[in-house]
């Protein structure tokens, strides 16, 4: 696809994810990505997930593959597997949109579907739009910053928060404009 460079993934899946596994892995391929197939790989041997989960996320932080992919039936026991582990930023998406906002706002390293949840044309389409998106940076830097700093165990309550309307805030500056979540309920956006 335009715009998208050749990445090295680690794909992994449980039972309820191994068909849509095989389908993404040849998409990846078909599209010049580098794919490792961590597995599972038998149809109809239940697995759990969580090593599954960590493998593939290791291969990230270790470098060994620049993102991952994890497929689950729900997709919401990998994500929560995948954020355990320290350096990994797993974004569990449904649509495009989730997709986007995943790389684009928090440099998702981890792509989670869920089989059961996401159709597979869909899924190829939300892994198409994760890949082609890059990371803004700017305020949401800040914010990578200080999910790091919750990793290492530091107490960001007693850290001062940027005043909205600062460097990187939700409103751009001299403009008075404000974000959809400083809106009084029922007030429809501009």
């Amino acid at each position: 696809m335009p715009g998208t460079e050749t990445v090295r993934i680690a794909v992994a899946a449980d039972h309820n994810g191994i068909a849509l596994k095989a389908r993404l892995v040849a998409w990846l391929r078909a599209h010049g990505h580098d794919t490792d197939d961590r597995g599972a790989h038998r149809h109809g041997e239940v697995v759990d997930y969580p090593p599954l989960c960590a493998d593939a996320c290791r291969r990230v932080v270790d470098g060994s593959a620049d993102r991952a992919i994890v497929i689950g039936g729900s997709g919401h026991g990998e994500v929560i597997a995948c954020n355990k582990i320290r350096g990994v930023r797993a974004g569990l998406c449904r649509d495009l949109w989730g997709a986007e906002i995943s790389r684009g706002n928090n440099d998702s390293n981890v792509l989670v579907l869920g089989a059961k949840v996401v159709p597979p044309q869909l899924a190829e389409q939300i892994l198409a739009t994760w890949l082609a998106t890059p990371f803004k940076g700017d305020v949401h830097q800040r914010r990578l910053d200080q999910i790091a700093a919750l990793e290492r165990g530091e107490d960001l309550a007693r850290q001062p928060h940027p005043p909205l309307g600062s460097a990187g805030g939700s409103r751009a500056p001299g403009s008075g404009a404000t974000s959809a979540c400083e809106r009084p309920a029922g007030e429809p956006q501009s």
